[in-house]
C-alpha cells in the first residue's frame, strides 16, 4: 500500500510518516513546499503523479485565535484544502483520512460527545474544520474522519512546551480550570491512524488519549513530572478572554473505536510521562 501524508512538518504528520516508515510502508510526505492544498490543479498534479492508495491529511490551519481575523485563509486551508484532496482521491479511487477536532461541538454540559451528536462550532476554526468534514463526506465513501483534541508532539510548539517555558520563568501562573478535555499525544494517535487506513472500516471516529482533565490539572501534572515547583492558580475561562470562544466541554466518547475493534489510546498521564522523557 502506498500512502501520502500531508502536513509532515506538523506534530501529527511528523509522527504519522515516522510510524509508516517503521512499518515499512511505501510513503510520500508532503508539505507546502511540495504542493499547495488550496490549489486544486497543484493538488491534482502532485497526487496523481504519485498515485497513492490513501491520503492521510494532517495539514491544517490551527491558530485558533488568529483564525478569527484571518477567516479567509483559515477557510481555504481547512475547508477548500480537504475538498481538493477529496476530489482527487475520488478521481483516482484512493481512501482519505481527515483529521478533525473537538471544536466542531458546542462544548456544553459534562457528557461525552458521540460521533453522531449535533455539531455547533463556537469559532471560525471549528466552523472551517466542520466544513472540511462535510466536503469529505460529500465527495467520498472511502473516508475516515478522526476527531481529536489537545494535541502535543515532539515536532512543533504545543501547550506542554509552553507550560514548561512558563514554569521556568515564573513562580506562579494562572491556568484555566473549567475547560475539560483529553490531551492527545501524536505518537499514540499516529499508530491508530495507520491501523485504520489499511481497513475498510470507514466512518467518523473520536480518538484521544484516555481520561479527561482541565488545562490547570494538565499543567499541574506537567510540573509534577518535570520536578517544577511553580504554583498553578486555577481560573475560569471567563477570566481569561480570548478572540476565539472555546468549548468548555471537549469530552469525546470512544464508542466509535470500540464498535470497530480499534484499540483505545493509553491514558494521557502515561502519554505525558513518555513525552517528557523524550523531550527532556
Amino acid at each position: 500500500m502506498k500512502i501520502l501524508v500531508t502536513g509532515i512538518k506538523g506534530q501529527l504528520g511528523y509522527d504519522v510518516i515516522k510510524e509508516l516508515a517503521e512499518r515499512h510502508t511505501e510513503t510520500i510526505g508532503a508539505d507546502i513546499e511540495e504542493f499547495d492544498i488550496t490549489d486544486l490543479d497543484a493538488t491534482r498534479k502532485f497526487i496523481t503523479k504519485h498515485n497513492p492508495d490513501a491520503v492521510i491529511h494532517c495539514s491544517a490551519y490551527t491558530a485558533v485565535d488568529k483564525a478569527e481575523e484571518n477567516e479567509g485563509l483559515c477557510r481555504k486551508v481547512n475547508t477548500e484544502g480537504p475538498r481538493n484532496i477529496a476530489t482527487v482521491c475520488k478521481e483516482i479511487g484512493a481512501k482519505m483520512v481527515y483529521i478533525s477536532t473537538d471544536y466542531v461541538f458546542p462544548g456544553t454540559g459534562d457528557h461525552f460527545y458521540e460521533v453522531c451528536d449535533a455539531t455547533e462550532p463556537l469559532n471560525v476554526y471549528g466552523q472551517t474544520k466542520l466544513a472540511g468534514e462535510e466536503a469529505v463526506k460529500e465527495l467520498l465513501n472511502s473516508y475516515f474522519i478522526v476527531r481529536t483534541s489537545w494535541v502535543f508532539g515532539t515536532n512543533g510548539n504545543n501547550f506542554v512546551k509552553t507550560m514548561l517555558r512558563l514554569g521556568k520563568e515564573h513562580s506562579e501562573i494562572n491556568v484555566i480550570c473549567d475547560q475539560i478535555g483529553s490531551p492527545t499525544y501524536t505518537a499514540d494517535l499516529a499508530p491508530l491512524l495507520c491501523d485504520m487506513v489499511v481497513t475498510n472500516k470507514y466512518g467518523t471516529y473520536h480518538a484521544t488519549n484516555e481520561g479527561v482533565c482541565s488545562w490547570a490539572e494538565f499543567t499541574q501534572e506537567i510540573f509534577r513530572l518535570s520536578g517544577y515547583y511553580t504554583k498553578v492558580t486555577p481560573i475560569l475561562a471567563s477570566q481569561y478572554p480570548t478572540k476565539a470562544k472555546r468549548p468548555l466541554n471537549s469530552r469525546l466518547s470512544k464508542n466509535s473505536l470500540d464498535k470497530q475493534y480499534f484499540q483505545r489510546l493509553p491514558a494521557w498521564q502515561n502519554a505525558l510521562k513518555r513525552y517528557l522523557r523524550l523531550i527532556s
